[in-house]
């Protein structure tokens, strides 16, 4: 399949990253940290060395300081970040201004997960409690790996897919507790 000669747009993580002042994170060790964080997934766990050497020309790297936005409430995005290292409050800011925490992500936790798929607006905001490590996610990422590497690709979007399913058979636990408790 041929890819449009204007495939590759600017992602909305180019700004942010500016914005927080991420640092690129070598690539080989960002790719240690993404198979420590998702080797017990039976996909990610069963690709190559050549895989790995492919993840290393789709994914970006990054560290980010403690105190920083990686994600604004309401905001559009194309990216999804994947927790390597550290702590990331993710909060709901309510009218008031207040923050309302939701979670704390950790180690293999996905952040942004639904924009990515749909570049709809974000639910929550995400900030660094700590440095962070991270793998970056772009739409055009995916975009790109199901054209050139459609197993890679298929690969990275059923992981992902499992961990958003996880997380909303998490919610929807919550939810009903809540319910029933009255």
């Amino acid at each position: 399949m041929e890819r449009p000669e204007d495939f590759r747009t600017t992602s909305a993580w180019h700004a942010r990253a500016l914005v927080v002042g991420a640092h690129a994170l070598d690539p080989e060790l960002g790719l240690q940290f993404l198979l420590k964080a998702w080797g017990n997934d039976a996909l990610m766990a069963s690709l190559s060395a050549e895989d790995h050497r492919k993840i290393l020309q789709h994914v970006d790297f990054v560290t980010v300081p403690p105190g920083r936005e990686l994600i604004a409430q309401d905001e559009k995005g194309d990216y999804a970040l994947i927790v390597l290292e550290g702590l990331v409050a993710v909060d709901r800011v309510q009218p008031t201004g207040a923050r309302a925490r939701l979670a704390e992500a950790r180690e293999g936790d996905v952040l942004g997960e639904m924009s990515l798929l749909d570049a709809g607006a974000r639910f929550a905001s995400c900030l660094t409690l700590s440095r962070v490590s991270l793998a970056v996610l772009t739409a055009s990422t995916i975009d790109e790996l199901a054209i050139d590497d459609p197993r890679l690709g298929m690969a990275l979007m059923t992981s992902l897919a499992r961990r958003l399913s996880l997380r909303m058979r998490q919610l929807s636990a919550r939810l009903g507790a809540l319910l029933t408790a009255g």
